[in-house]
């Protein structure tokens, strides 16, 4: 079978996360190719116009979407899919509005309200449209002092993530805030009320049963001081000569009396893949409050599927190697074809 990866063109792969595209799509193209598939890498630029025509060339039966940003925006990440979309093509991963609707962190937020699903009060300026308060959540009073944590819109991966972004305010101070930061801090920004307590993910991934729930896996902050907040911010994930990244371990073993937390974040997870309409893989990040309530945080409809990335550490610990991983992401896309 002909199969095209496309990934993001990475100029210059100095930063990490930007390297790690790299990884991520060459270890994809040699599981590929060690099974018999005609393999060829793409990256993917602005010049939709050219990268159709050697998409066209190529005459993949599939394309292999991991496409994480476009000419560095992950505002643009729903290009591509929505390009494949018209041209006919099939490809791998979550269709192009559920990506959409996933990497913008305002939509997914609404989403998830009005499915019922727990996610936590915001606030930001956006023009021309006014900040919605989760309806499933208690929204702190216009003049109730609470702590925000300062997100991008669109970006993932922790980028822009750090912990000069939490800042208590009230919900019309922290309005003020956003805007007056709106030149320092460039693109869309939103604030988010924080939640102080533990953190999950939980990796989805497609099987002929429907969507799998890997191993839940939460995140430590060993050593934290009790003033320094538990984020996994961008040096937490990137950085790996920082304090962040050496004492945020994940863990897979848990106590009996996790149980019943445990089967509420699969349960939320499986509700994630349904309203969004997922497909291939995913995963969803919660925070848990200390009255032990679930918050999702994001869904990510492409994590890192590098060889030492966290989905690839759940699908291992379920007894997935990465071979299966990469198949059982291909194989949604060649028995459906098309969407």
């Amino acid at each position: 079978m002909r199969i095209v990866i496309l990934h993001d063109d990475i100029p210059d792969a100095s930063a990490p996360d930007a390297a790690d595209v790299l990884v991520q799509a060459e270890t994809v193209a040699g599981v590929l190719a060690r099974f018999g598939h005609d393999v060829a890498r793409l990256p993917c630029t602005l010049n939709l116009d050219a990268m159709g025509r050697r998409i066209s060339a190529e005459n993949p039966d599939v394309v292999f979407n991991l496409v994480e940003s476009v000419n560095g925006r992950g505002a643009l990440i729903h290009l591509p899919p929505f390009c494949l979309e018209a041209w006919g093509i099939s490809y791998t991963g979550a269709p192009a509005v559920a990506i959409l609707e996933t990497s913008n962190k305002i939509m997914a937020k609404e989403r998830m309200a009005v499915n019922g699903l727990p996610t936590a009060a915001w606030e930001g300026p956006f023009p021309g449209r006014r900040c919605l308060v989760a309806g499933n959540v208690d929204a702190p009073m216009e003049d109730e002092i609470v702590t925000w944590i300062i997100k991008s819109v669109w970006e993932h991966a922790s980028i822009g993530l750090d912990a000069d972004g939490l800042v208590k305010e009230t919900r019309a101070g922290i309005r003020a805030l956003l805007r007056s930061r709106a030149a320092a801090l460039g693109g869309a920004w939103f604030a988010e009320s924080y939640i102080d307590g533990r953190e999950f993910n939980l990796s989805l991934l497609a099987g002929p049963g429907g969507p799998e729930v890997l191993p839940p896996a939460e995140i430590l902050f060993e050593g934290f001081a009790p003033d320094k907040p538990k984020i996994v911010d961008y040096r937490a994930k990137w950085d790996e000569d920082s304090y962040e990244f050496n004492h945020t371990p994940r863990r897979f073993d848990f106590d009996a009396q996790d149980a019943a937390l445990l089967t509420m974040l699969k349960d939320l997870a499986l509700r994630c893949w349904k309203a969004f309409g997922l497909a291939g893989y995913a995963r969803v990040d919660f925070r848990v409050d200390g009255a032990g309530r679930p918050w999702i945080l994001e869904i990510n409809t492409n994590p890192c599927l590098s060889p030492d990335a966290g989905f690839v550490a759940a699908a291992a610990r379920a007894g997935l190697c990465f071979d299966d991983v990469v198949l059982r992401i291909l194989d949604p896309a060649v028995e459906y074809g098309y969407r």
